[in-house]
């Protein structure tokens, strides 16, 4: 992922007033390995049910709001991130809602899909497995979730932008 400034990220979200944009708080952008991350993605420390999501669509950042369901899954099952495909403990993923752009955002229009809790999809998918038989590069494994976990991202920011102007 290419690097995004403060501006990069408070300019390219979709589903958001300016107002919320500029309330919108920042994650530590000197910490970021961006050479290790499909898209950046953090939650509110203020209000902790608020995360978001941004990456790059060609030369341009695209970045969204969500909201975690207050609802939590029973404990004891597994359950699987949408866009990472890793399968969990169901209290380390939360169905996520945002909100559409424009209009149709406005009057209360949603769509969501179940993402790991922490927003840390891009560090999950880089944990190595041991070679085997069936996967026998373990680096090609980690390159093809990555293509996966961006293909993923890229189609529901663009079913929340599709709105957008």
């Amino acid at each position: 992922m290419k690097p995004l400034s403060a501006d990069d990220i408070r300019e390219c979200i979709v589903n958001a007033s300016r107002g919320e944009v500029e309330r919108m708080p920042l994650p530590g952008l000197h910490e970021v390995m961006w050479e290790q991350r499909e898209y950046l993605g953090w939650r509110d420390p203020r209000a902790p049910l608020r995360g978001y999501l941004v990456h790059w669509v060609g030369d341009r950042p695209v970045g969204i709001v969500l909201r975690a369901s207050s609802g939590r899954m029973s404990p004891g099952i597994s359950a699987m991130c949408s866009l990472c495909r890793t399968a969990q403990p169901s209290d380390q993923v939360r169905l996520y809602t945002a909100p559409l752009a424009g209009q149709a955002g406005r009057d209360g229009s949603t769509i969501g899909t179940y993402i790991c809790a922490d927003l840390a999809c891009s560090l999950i998918i880089r944990i190595v497995p041991p070679p085997s038989a069936v996967q026998p590069d373990p680096a090609a494994v980690v390159e093809a979730r990555a293509e996966g976990l961006l293909e993923r991202v890229r189609s529901f920011t663009a079913g929340v932008a599709k709105t957008a102007g």
